[in-house]
């Protein structure tokens, strides 16, 4: 049986990007948005009960600032008291997990939409994803960018504007463009 093209997204395999499926679901998404971010001014209840009806999973608790931008919502897991702060941009064509208790500042830009090597499947409107995951109480600062296929792990914090590119071990600090893990970078335990 053939798969249609939302199921190889949603697999991690290459897939066309102007598929119809794929199209409604961006014009659903985009519907959404609009709903979500004109609630500026309006409580975390009510932002969370929009939430709901698009995240793939939000814990007890979690927090997106409007404004937000996000490919389809419902690849991204959020956990419990998650605070994202004002525009957060999250391309989520493949997974992204947000463990409990993390504080992602501004302008954070999550990417999981990737695109071959080759020019011709690029013409040819292929793209891929590969998941973010970001651990249990990190701390992503302001303006930092996470590419595709990175894992942040848990208490992890990253440096304000840093462009995180590999995998960032439990418990470091890393900063930078591209984000290296500083010299002596583990967290004191509290």
């Amino acid at each position: 049986m053939t798969r249609s093209q939302k199921e190889k997204m949603l697999a991690g395999e290459m897939y066309n990007a102007a598929d119809p499926e794929i199209q409604a679901e961006l014009l659903l998404t985009g519907a959404w948005l609009k709903r979500y971010n004109d609630t500026l001014g309006d409580t975390a209840e009510r932002w969370n009960a929009l939430l709901l009806e698009r995240l793939g999973a939000v814990g007890l608790g979690a927090v997106i600032r409007p404004p937000f931008h996000c490919d389809y919502g419902f690849n991204i897991r959020i956990g419990a008291w998650v605070y994202i702060n004002y525009n957060c941009v999250i391309l989520d064509v493949a997974a992204v997990t947000i463990g409990d208790g993390t504080a992602i500042g501004p302008a954070v830009q999550i990417y999981t939409a990737d695109h071959p090597h080759d020019p011709e499947q690029r013409q040819a409107g292929l793209q891929l994803g590969r998941p973010v995951s970001i651990g249990r109480h990190a701390w992503i600062g302001g303006g930092a960018i996470i590419l595709p296929g990175v894992t942040i792990g848990d208490h992890a914090v990253i440096g304000a504007g840093s462009v995180v590119t590999r995998d960032v071990p439990a418990g470091s600090t890393a900063m930078g463009n591209p984000a290296r893990v500083k010299a002596g970078g583990r967290l004191p335990k509290s």
